[in-house]
């Protein structure tokens, strides 16, 4: 089935076969030629006469200039501050920075750029009860409309509860003026859906999660799109840039209808969020979020198709838990992560997802349902299919192309279990006793 944004944006919700009341409660969404436009109609619809407008330096060159100048032709009230920092981190200082500018009568906040500023953007309107508009620079991720924030918070990757925005505006000559790369950005985090939806249906049946298929259904059907037009959207094609990003806001429904990030990241994001906290902790190189999903979705689907010519043993598995040092693994942490690692160890303390008594309950659910498990593992893309697409596309096929080693990225591989209390293929692996040994046979380039 194939679902349009006029369908899903029912702020008044459904009832779904799920047993749930899905809400998308994004309002209004206009992607298209000339949709800048139409923001003061946007603003006068919700009662804003004295918004504040928020960009880095970069997305004020992309519209926020644009915006600037439609509201002053206007005669609309505003605020404007300028994050001056290169690339911005999404951490405590920009959210400080955006609070500390933002004057205490704004009734509503215009973000304009990418993920950092739109959920900086998200906080600062939820925590000021005021509207929230997006004007998005680049179809590069799928957190335009999703209801939390990805932030760095004490050098853990968190997803802070904050707000869907009320309007996400994409104008198409700005969006396919957007760097190739950002346009790779969103396609590679689109990819990311192959990898959460079939590790959302494996935690349903081993650890008994929340699982909704039309849900699902909704983020295959905005997968499809993107692989349909992503070809032409690297190009520039108008077309093209703005169905990849309804997609994209189709995929943040998802989530939003959902309560919860499952069906949009999975393995791969996690992936992704070590190697930023690493980037934060010791400078090491990072990518755009997309970029780094999308190349955790290639590294975890040869994580699946290794995992799947193996045989799972229940001795094999017991004898490695019961080896397992707990102690020793902080320690590694620690080492890899710097401070961002006690998040993640207290974390773990509450969580208790090591203990031998849980460990084995689920190797016994696992074992059994092995066969269903391998199935699921069977509808990936195979991982030669996915680098073939990256390459058309001009996404890169390996973390060592901007810097990262061989280590680096088995370590991210290793550690991504512990970002969330989420069964996702390292806790999979760790529950057979094969962690250690997939990561040391990764296929890295």
């Amino acid at each position: 089935m194939t679902y349009t944004l006029d369908s899903l944006m029912c702020r008044d919700g459904f009832t779904c076969a799920c047993g749930k009341r899905h809400f998308g409660q994004l309002s209004d969404c206009i992607i298209g030629e000339g949709a800048l436009h139409r923001l003061p109609d946007i603003l006068q619809k919700y009662s804003a006469n004295r918004p504040f407008v928020l960009c880095d330096r970069e997305t004020y060159a992309a519209a926020g200039e644009a915006v600037c100048a439609i509201l002053d032709q206007t005669g609309i009230a505003y605020t404007l501050h300028i994050i001056r920092r290169t690339r911005p981190a999404p951490d405590e200082k920009i959210v400080g920075e955006a609070f500390m500018f933002c004057p205490p009568d704004a009734d509503a906040v215009i973000a304009v750029g990418g993920g950092v500023i739109n959920d900086t953007g998200k906080i600062v309107s939820a925590q000021k009860h005021i509207p929230d508009i997006y004007v998005s620079t680049a179809p590069s991720m799928d957190g335009f409309a999703s209801a939390s924030s990805s932030m760095e918070r004490e050098g853990l990757k968190v997803s802070l509860n904050s707000k869907c925005p009320d309007v996400v505006i994409g104008d198409a000559a700005v969006l396919a003026a957007a760097p190739r790369h950002m346009i790779v950005s969103g396609i590679g985090d689109m990819m990311a859906k192959y990898v959460s939806l079939v590790e959302w249906q494996i935690a349903a049946r081993l650890v008994g999660e929340y699982y909704c298929e039309t849900v699902a259904d909704i983020v295959r059907s905005s997968l499809e799109t993107v692989r349909t037009c992503a070809a032409d959207a690297v190009l520039g094609d108008k077309t093209a840039v703005c169905r990849l990003a309804e997609a994209l806001v189709i995929s943040g429904l998802a989530m939003n209808y959902a309560g919860l990030s499952r069906p949009a990241s999975g393995m791969e994001h996690y992936i992704s969020h070590i190697m930023d906290m690493r980037a934060l902790a010791f400078g090491t190189p990072c990518e755009l979020h997309g970029i780094q999903a999308g190349l955790g979705t290639l590294l975890t689907v040869r994580g699946y198709e290794w995992l799947r010519r193996q045989t799972p043993d229940r001795e094999k598995a017991l004898a490695y838990v019961r080896r397992f040092d707990l102690d020793a693994w902080f320690d590694t942490l620690r080492q890899g992560l710097d401070e961002g690692a006690a998040a993640m160890i207290a974390g773990e303390q509450r969580e208790h997802k090591y203990d031998a008594d849980k460990h084995a309950e689920r190797l016994e659910k696992l074992l059994a349902d092995w066969d269903a498990i391998t199935a699921l593992i069977d509808t990936l893309p195979s991982s030669q299919a996915l680098a073939q697409f990256y390459t058309a596309i001009g996404h890169p096929l390996s973390c060592l192309e901007y810097g990262l080693s061989e280590d680096e990225i088995r370590f991210a591989f290793t550690a991504a279990k512990d970002i969330r209390d989420k069964y996702v293929l390292g806790r999979l692996l760790w529950d057979l006793g094969l962690l250690d040994e997939a990561a040391g046979e990764l296929q890295i380039g």
